[in-house]
């Protein structure tokens, strides 16, 4: 079956800082860009960051630049998302996608194909 896992989220104060990691079972994840998105109660979906399968390109919404960083390890076959300075307005469900074209660059939620079930994050206090 092919699926993405995420975890790491959960409660944290705001100001402090969570890592996503986001996992792939059925294929191989490095093989593909992939994007962080993230949904609050009764809103669209929305981008966060996005990785190429290089890892040399990255982009961030305005929202979350300077604070979040998407990176990922190829050894693990991993993608993180490392979110710092956490306000409550980040608060939301947080999925992770890939293409259905690998190494292409896509990010736009249109061109996902695959996605994790999300996982909660909470900043409060």
């Amino acid at each position: 079956q092919l699926q993405l896992v995420e975890s790491g989220g959960g409660l944290v104060q705001p100001g402090g800082s969570l890592r996503l990691s986001c996992a792939a079972s059925g294929f191989i994840l490095n093989n593909y860009a992939v994007a962080w998105f993230r949904q609050f109660p009764g809103k669209e979906r929305e981008g966060v960051s996005c990785i190429s399968q290089s890892g040399r390109t990255t982009n961030y919404a305005d929202s979350v630049k300077g604070r979040f960083t998407i990176s990922r390890d190829y050894a693990k076959k991993t993608v993180y998302l490392q979110m710092n300075s956490l306000e409550p307005e980040d608060t939301a469900t947080y999925y992770c996608a890939a293409p259905v074209t690998p190494w292409r660059m896509q990010c736009t939620s249109n061109d996902m194909h695959y996605w994790g079930k999300g996982i909660l994050v909470t900043v409060s206090s």
